[in-house]
Order: C-alpha cells, then structure tokens, then sequence
C-alpha cells in the first residue's frame, strides 16, 4: 500500500495523540478520516461550484430574470460621486 510520511509539530503531534487517547483510535486512522473528509468536501465544492456557474450561464435564467423585472446590475451613479 503506497505510504505518505506527514511532518507535525510538536503540539500538532501532542494534540492528535491526545485526540487518539481520547476516542480510542488509532492515530492513523485519525488521520486517514480527516484526509478523506476533507478530500470529500473538496469534491462537494467543486461539484457545487460547477453547478452555480453552469446554472448561471444559463441564457434562459437571463431571459427568465429579465421577464421578472430584476435589475440586478450595479446602481446607477448621479454625477456628483466619485468613482
């Protein structure tokens, strides 16, 4: 099985073998759940984001927001503001 050697600091260390007393499991496999975790959250995102800009793209949302009336561009400027 391919390995991975990950570098802590001193209290990195002291925490995550108090976390491993604590809940009675391993250190490594602490660490494997929260690799995983947030490898999983990474894909959610990036799914999520592929989702908003894909929707977003979309010209029949425009046409849809322009039919309802939302003006969702920036506010007109009067001629006494600065830029």
């Amino acid at each position: 099985m391919p390995a991975l050697n990950v570098d802590f600091s001193e209290e990195e260390l002291a925490e995550l073998r108090a976390l491993a007393q604590d809940t009675g499991e391993p250190m490594k496999a602490i660490v494997r759940k929260a690799t995983a975790d947030t490898i999983s959250r990474h894909r959610a995102l990036r799914e999520a984001a592929e989702i908003f800009q894909r929707t977003f793209r979309d010209p029949a949302l425009a046409d849809a927001i322009s039919a309802a009336g939302i003006d969702d561009g920036p506010a007109p400027r009067s001629a006494g503001q600065a830029a």
